[in-house]
């Protein structure tokens, strides 16, 4: 048996959201491997301001895209965010909060988990 996914706290990773569905495998969890070159490990509650900075640099996750079964965020939202995207913000003013225990251990390459605790839901 597949040892389970680790959050950011060294627990078991929760899933971070279903409505709408997240996750690099659109299973509701942050959870990593190979083919995510996006490291799509933070989970977020999304902000208005969030979606507005993420479109100014090319990734509109407002704009629903019906034909990848993407319903569009909006603020309030649980996304799994790049953890790079989620660095690029906070160093910008707009990262949006952290869900710790959906967040993957991976994410603590990217931002020590004394900062994310900062974004805490």
């Amino acid at each position: 048996m597949a040892a389970m996914a680790q959050n950011v706290l060294g627990g078991e990773l929760e899933t971070c959201g279903t409505d709408p569905m997240t996750g690099f495998f659109r299973d509701g969890c942050c959870e990593t491997g190979g083919d995510d070159t996006g490291v799509h490990t933070v989970c977020s509650r999304v902000t208005a301001e969030f979606l507005e900075f993420s479109a100014s640099r090319g990734n509109d996750l407002r704009t629903p895209h019906p034909e990848f079964g993407f319903t569009g965020l909006k603020p309030g939202d649980r996304w799994c965010l790049c953890a790079d995207r989620w660095v690029e913000a906070h160093e910008a003013g707009f990262a949006p909060s952290v869900v710790l225990e959906a967040t993957h251990a991976k994410t603590l390459e990217w931002v020590n988990l004394d900062e994310l605790r900062k974004f805490a839901v």
